[in-house]
């Protein structure tokens, strides 16, 4: 059987290291959660009603993933370019319409997640009622750390927190989710067959801000780690 000929190389699978291996784990697909903190909600204009509300989902390309430790360029197009420090549950299983208690099994563990956004493109699109893809979808705007393995794990408590040199911006905990991780992967799979190496971001505390070139971001979960990313000059 002949090789399959491409006209140009085909992109580089996206992975992530995964803490005590060497093995990385093949990132599918990346997807975020809004609104998941009232804090946050609140700040942003609006409010969650648990009892009549479904949580939020948007996407954003794998290929805008970059690694904990990355400087990036300050992206175009935006005068307003926001932090929002996230954990993530990375999914070792797939499912689709699964139960909570099948949501759980999935989980193969987590990482510090920094969900980046151009919030002036965002106000502008929800003003107009335009899509915000352009907003959220941006390149190296996915910032994940490595991966600690905790299968089957369900994280319901623990500190999740963000500086900006040196200064505290965000500083929150996990168990002021507003949908926790079973109930969030049991919800998306009602839309979309998950699949192993599929990310969920799941959601952003209270104190989103903007941030300049040459400022360093870190950020902590407790139980999970830590990550860093460095925003450098536009390009």
């Amino acid at each position: 059987m002949s090789e399959t000929s491409y006209l140009w190389a085909p992109p580089a699978p996206v992975s992530l290291p995964v803490r005590g291996t060497q093995a990385r784990f093949p990132v599918n697909r990346l997807f975020f959660v809004g609104r998941n903190y009232q804090a946050h909600a609140r700040e942003m204009g609006t409010s969650v009603d648990k009892a009549c509300m479904r949580p939020v989902y948007f996407t954003k390309f794998a290929a805008m993933l970059a690694e904990s430790g990355t400087v990036a360029p300050y992206p175009p197009e935006t005068a307003d370019y926001h932090h929002e420090m996230e954990l993530i549950v990375a999914l070792g299983q797939g499912g689709f319409r699964v139960d909570e208690a099948q949501a759980q099994r999935m989980i193969f563990g987590y990482a510090c997640g920094l969900d980046m956004t151009r919030r002036d493109l965002q106000a502008a699109a929800k003003a107009k009622g335009n899509p915000w893809d352009v907003a959220k979808n941006v390149e190296h705007g996915a910032v994940a750390s490595e991966i600690v393995p905790a299968e089957g794990k369900v994280l319901r408590s623990g500190e999740i927190s963000l500086r900006v040199n040196g200064e505290l911006r965000q500083s929150g905990d996990l168990g002021d989710m507003i949908w926790g991780i079973p109930e969030i992967i049991a919800d998306l799979s009602t839309y979309y067959h998950l699949q192993p190496g599929d990310l969920i971001y799941t959601g952003t505390p209270e104190g989103v801000g903007p941030v300049q070139p040459g400022d360093r971001l870190e950020g902590l979960i407790e139980g999970v780690g830590a990550l860093s990313f460095g925003i450098g000059a536009p390009e």
